[in-house]
């Protein structure tokens, strides 16, 4: 398979979380963290069938934003943290005209804040 350029990359992404279950499927994988969540447990606290949560599931790692591992008869997931970073710099990557100090606060928007305030 050849690399796509990073436009049409990106285009796939973004068109693999513009779907409601998708985008909470890659939120929860994402709160997860390395350990992932198994394909059950996923479609259960969903409420999604699991034929339809396996579709959802192949759409974001095709898209390259979630992994798989098998684990004898399960299947983990987990969110492609280099996948994520790299649609993410994607759409910054020309952020503030060249200006980066016109986005220096978007760390400050996020509940986990890797660099906090020197006045908190």
């Amino acid at each position: 398979m050849s690399e796509l350029e990073p436009q049409d990359w990106a285009i796939d992404a973004l068109g693999a979380l513009a779907h409601e279950t998708r985008l909470a499927v890659f939120r929860m994988l994402v709160t997860a963290g390395h350990d992932g969540m198994i394909a059950g447990a996923i479609a259960e606290k969903l409420g999604v069938p699991p034929s339809t949560m396996s579709h959802h599931l192949a759409t974001l790692e095709r898209a390259g934003l979630v992994q798989s591992t098998r684990e004898s008869r399960i299947i983990r997931y987990r969110a492609d943290y280099p996948g994520m970073r790299r649609l993410l710099v994607f759409l910054l990557q020309d952020c503030c005209q060249g200006a980066p100090e016109m986005c220096g606060d978007l760390f400050t928007q996020l509940n986990c804040n890797p660099f906090p305030t020197q006045n908190a």
